[in-house]
Formats: C-alpha cells, structure tokens, sequence
C-alpha cells in the first residue's frame, strides 16, 4: 500500500484524472471487462470513501499493484452462453486467481460474483430467478457468522442493499451446502425486514437456503448479489460502505501486523483480532479464525 493521490485510468479514453479527496493508502484495482456497466459506480463509492482506485482492463496481466480486487456488476460479454462464462476466459482472471491464491482480498459484485462461480474461485453457480423475471429492488439481508473478511457486522446484524439481476438464484449441490455451512462460507442471507429467514422464501430471486453472498474456505474471496458501491455515498444509503471498510481494517491490520514481526507462516495475525474496530455502531470485531489474509 502505498500513499498518494488516486490515479484513476479511464480505459474509456486513456486519460487518467487525480481524485480531490484525501485518500488511505489503500489501493483498489476495478476489473472491467467488455459490457461491465458497474466499474465506474464502485470507483465513485471507493473514492468516497477516501481509497486509492484504478480500471484494469480485461486483457491486463499486470495488477499494478493492488491490496484488494473488485469485480464488478454489469453485463461482461454481453452474458452470452452463461453470465461470466466467457469472461473467465480473459486475460486478467489468471493474475485474479494467483491474487487470491496469495491470500490477497477480492469481491465480485453481481456479474462479478457469477464470473467468481465460473472461474472456480467460489462454489456453486447462479441460475435465472425462480421467475424468470429481473428484478430491481433493495432487500434485508442478514449477517451470518463466517470467515470472510469483507464483513466485520456482528452475526445476525441486518444491513440494506439494492439487486438489480436476471441471473441471481444461487444453487449449489447438498454436500456442498453443507461443506459451506460447517466452514462459515455463508456470508449473507436474504431475509425478512424483522431479520427472520424462512428456508429459501425470503429470497426474492428463489436463492437456495436464501443465499446472498458466499466466501472461499481462507475467507479473502467474497461474491455477492446485492450492490453495495449503490449504497456507500451516503446519498441512498451506507450500508454497502461497511463492506469495503472492513477489508481495509483487515489489511491495514495485517501490514501493521508484518511491520511487527506478528504475522504467522499462514499470512494470519497472531494475539488476537484482525483490525475490526467499534468506531461504528454497527460494526462489530471478529474473532481471530476471521483474521487470516
């Protein structure tokens, strides 16, 4: 991580722009594949929120230098054959897949999520809504004890964000619901707004056991339906900025951590948490398991 103004390339135009606003050292890199429509909303929301971002394009190899990766929503290759299944393919997804190989943080939003699934970097796949029909609205979702780190929220905490999908009913074999239940991998359920789920009603899309988002067994690799850079500005709601928040306290944690000769041969941080701070209400510490990186 290293400190400075945000460079921005706009892979639009090849111009770059330098952010006004104080930022973290933190950087950010926001793939963009070929009919990613979401990219620039999740630069927008990064900047907000005072961290380093950048576009890295689908035919990159080189990463830049990244602490954490964004897949964004959107249509990647117009969703031909199946979402994401072609953007798999790209050039980019191997220095994705060594990125989270190292233990390094990636989330893929919507479309992200569905490339995640394709590219074997999260279990399962997602299928049309139980409808057939997209849908555009905000849901309740319900914070479940996991090992993500993305999520700091207190299991059973309830946050708020918007979907906007044709293709987000999660299925996934028994055993490997399973599998995921008994290694914390569910990260957020879709639920009632007094936070009750009701086995698979509560999500609107027909998601098995109301799924929302899931995370790989070490935790770094997080996908998720809902949107969050929507709800991260303050405009529409914040929500969605506890997402990013709680991985930048865990890789801040983890630096501060490697400064002090108090990392573990795993990449985790010994004596306790990761990073995650009360300085919100709503946020919530976790526990060491949670910490590895």
């Amino acid at each position: 991580m290293t400190d400075g103004s945000t460079q921005v390339g706009n892979m639009r135009n090849g111009n770059t722009h330098v952010s006004n606003t104080h930022v973290s050292s933190t950087h950010f890199g926001v793939l963009s594949f070929p009919g990613s429509n979401c990219d620039q909303d999740v630069v927008h929301a990064l900047e907000h929120l005072g961290y380093q971002a950048s576009y890295v394009w689908h035919n990159q190899t080189d990463l830049g230098g990244c602490d954490a990766l964004v897949l964004p929503g959107g249509f990647s290759y117009g969703d031909y054959l199946r979402c994401g299944a072609i953007a798999r393919f790209s050039p980019v997804m191997e220095s994705v897949k060594a990125f989270a190989a190292a233990g390094h943080p990636v989330i893929g939003i919507c479309n992200g999520f569905q490339i995640l699934t394709e590219a074997g970097l999260l279990p399962g796949v997602l299928l049309q809504n139980r409808d057939l029909k997209f849908i555009c609205q905000s849901v309740h979702l319900r914070v479940e004890a996991s090992v993500c780190q993305w999520i700091d929220l207190e299991p059973g905490s309830m946050i708020e964000l918007p979907i906007a999908h044709g293709e987000g009913n999660y299925y996934c074999d028994e055993l490997t619901l399973g599998r995921m239940e008994a290694k914390g991998q569910i990260v957020l359920r879709y639920c009632r707004p007094d936070g009750l789920v009701s086995m698979g009603s509560a999500a609107p899309n027909g998601s098995l056991d109301d799924i929302a988002g899931i995370c790989n067994e070490r935790g770094n690799v997080f996908g998720l339906m809902p949107h969050p850079e929507r709800v991260s500005d303050g405009l529409n709601g914040r929500d969605g900025a506890y997402l990013f928040q709680a991985a930048v306290r865990r890789l801040e944690a983890r630096a501060l951590a490697s400064s002090s000769g108090s990392v573990n041969a795993q990449g985790g941080i010994e004596g306790g948490t990761d990073g995650g701070t009360e300085g919100d209400a709503h946020v919530g510490s976790q526990s060491e398991e949670q910490a590895n990186v």
